[in-house]
């Protein structure tokens, strides 16, 4: 018997939906759930690794070695520094020691002019002495490195010089000059001991 038009009943969708053979969702394969590699044990994650104490045993050993190769690098320094320290404070005496030696042979020079009998004794010769024994005591500094600053008619250096008070200059020529010397100066090789203190002139 046929089926009327409005006759209720299941019926197939008006646009079904056809799958083609080259859509992925049709080609898809189902997703198995993932498995263990092989050889890992069932529970593996489940509990922790046993320690390996061979290799604890190790590390513990080559902790201890480094820290005895750095306590004795530590006593090393020390040793080396306390002995550059003993050697340069050596030096230091010895070379002290050398100036010091020379200073007492003009100290016995003056200990000689000093105790000169003056009812025998002319001013003449007194003044003599004394500049024997300056020639001689700036002998001995030179040859320890010393050098005197007497920087008469020399351009005024503020490095080396002390401006005291300052002279109408002549002319010119001679303005920033030098033109007194109240106290020389003294520098030990690059290093100034103390600045000649000197009268400049200025020209106005």
């Amino acid at each position: 018997m046929a089926r009327k038009p409005n006759d209720k009943g299941p019926m197939a969708p008006e646009n079904p939906v056809v799958l083609e053979q080259n859509d992925p969702l049709a080609s898809a394969a189902p997703v198995e759930p993932a498995t263990p590699a092989p050889g890992a044990p069932e529970n593996a994650g489940a509990a922790l690794a046993e320690p390996d104490f061979d290799q604890i045993q190790r590390l513990e050993a080559q902790i201890a070695e480094w820290k005895d190769r750095a306590l004795r690098g530590a006593a090393d320094f020390d040793n080396f520094r306390k002995r550059a320290y003993k050697e340069r404070e050596d030096a230091a005496a010895r070379g002290q020691s050398e100036v010091v030696g020379k200073v007492i042979d003009v100290v016995d020079d003056l200990a000689r002019v000093a105790h000169l009998d003056p009812a025998s004794t002319t001013a003449q010769a007194l003044h003599e002495g004394m500049l024997a024994i300056e020639r001689k005591m700036m002998k001995m500094l030179e040859q320890v490195g010393i050098e005197r600053i007497d920087p008469v008619g020399q351009t005024f250096d503020p490095n080396l010089h002390e401006a005291v008070t300052t002279l109408p200059a002549p002319d010119a020529a001679q303005d920033d000059k030098v033109a007194q010397v109240f106290q020389p100066g003294y520098r030990f090789k690059s290093t100034l001991l103390r600045p000649a203190r000197v009268a400049v002139y200025q020209h106005t």
